[in-house]
């Protein structure tokens, strides 16, 4: 299994970036998938997530800043992430799951940067 995430870098407050994340041997389409974000020193905590379904869930602190999106023929899942701030700086890691039967798969992440 593998979960390639790229898309980060820097960027300044306020700008915009776009995360991917392409999953190979899972079968995608039947996975909930995710963001979650590990700032240094802190633990990792969600960003947002999106079920096989389609329904999304987003932390407080990135509602109507960032969006979840899947696209189940390209095995991809995407973060775009507006309104930047310095607080968003951290490393954002791609998590694949099923809760049955229990599978949970994280990939390597990539780190963002705001700067102020």
């Amino acid at each position: 299994v593998q979960l390639q995430a790229s898309g980060g870098g820097l960027v300044q407050a306020g700008g915009s970036l776009s995360l991917a994340c392409v999953a190979s041997g899972i079968s995608f389409s039947i996975h909930n998938m995710g963001w979650y974000r590990q700032a240094p020193g802190k633990q990792r905590d969600l960003v947002a997530t999106i079920t096989s379904g389609g329904d999304t869930n987003y932390a407080d602190s990135v509602k109507g800043r960032f969006t979840i999106s899947r696209d189940n023929a390209g095995k991809t899942v995407y973060l775009l992430m507006t309104s930047l701030g310095p607080e968003d700086t951290a490393v954002y890691y791609c998590n694949a799951n099923r809760p049955y039967p229990g599978t949970n798969y994280w990939g390597k992440g990539t780190q963002v940067t705001v700067s102020s």
